[in-house]
């Protein structure tokens, strides 16, 4: 840390804010974690555009945006293209593990009377760190569903599948369980979501999200203004920063680590 007193205080602002944080966790029955591309960041995944943040090309090879070839339009036309991106996204995410901040978030759970994950990531790192309650608001891309039948199935990776792949029991074309571009979120789990804002919670953290989307950033401005704690985890800023309650410029593994350290929580932590 530079002897600078800038940066000193600087420094001394964030010991301040993470001890303030655990504080309020210490305090909390309830506690709600809404999720992006960065938390996986510790965990080897790009933090890029795309399904999931997982792709930084201007333009694919097919002289198209990422988005295009990721939507629903292109699945619906060309199963194919938005199959070959799906696969190297897969690719990326293939051996990750959950790190630091996705096992603190599920050892909360042994705490708590009730944490939510409310994630916009496809990656399956949270549930894989043992969280119990998650809401993954864009899908989980190792869940496939047949597109003209109701066969669904699980699956560990994407290799040596055809590409697009086929269903097993029609012979139909299998997509993920993932929301691609210019589709609707799910309304099941957006109403879970809603119920659960409803009944409240004592603290909410907005972690490795931009925050450009309103189902991300309307909750956290809410609770800041009723007077609900709001903390922000992003190295970078975004529209939250001035809003919350306590900003964080940190890692999410770096600062949630310190944050549990901070509230006395220790012990094994699962997945």
């Amino acid at each position: 840390m530079s002897d600078h007193p800038d940066g000193q205080r600087f420094a001394a602002s964030i010991e301040a804010a993470l001890s303030a944080v655990a504080d309020r966790l210490r305090q909390a029955r309830r506690a709600l974690f809404i999720t992006g591309a960065g938390i996986s960041a510790d965990s080897g995944l790009p933090t890029y555009r795309g399904v999931g943040g997982l792709y930084d090309r201007e333009t694919t090879e097919e002289g198209l945006q990422i988005e295009e070839v990721l939507s629903g339009e292109m699945f619906s036309r060309r199963p194919d293209i938005t199959w070959k991106y799906l696969i190297q996204i897969e690719e990326r995410c293939r051996g990750a593990q959950p790190n630091a901040a996705h096992r603190a978030i599920a050892r909360l759970d042994d705490c708590l009377e009730r944490v939510m994950v409310f994630t916009q990531n496809v990656d399956g790192l949270h549930r894989a760190a043992g969280s119990r309650e998650i809401i993954e608001i864009h899908g989980n891309l190792q869940a496939l569903k047949c597109t003209r039948c109701r066969h669904e199935e699980v699956v560990a990776d994407f290799s040596g599948r055809e590409v697009p792949p086929r269903c097993p029991a029609c012979g139909g074309i299998l997509r993920p369980q993932v929301v691609l571009f210019g589709e609707m979120l799910p309304e099941e789990a957006m109403e879970r979501f809603i119920n659960a804002l409803q009944e409240g919670f004592d603290i909410i953290f907005s972690m490795g999200t931009s925050s450009v989307f309103s189902y991300i950033t309307q909750p956290v401005t809410f609770a800041a203004g009723s007077g609900v704690p709001t903390v922000e985890i992003n190295p970078s800023r975004t529209p939250l920063s001035d809003i919350v309650d306590f900003y964080l410029p940190l890692g999410a593994a770096e600062a949630m680590t310190a944050i549990l350290a901070r509230a006395g929580i220790d012990g094994p932590q699962r997945g």
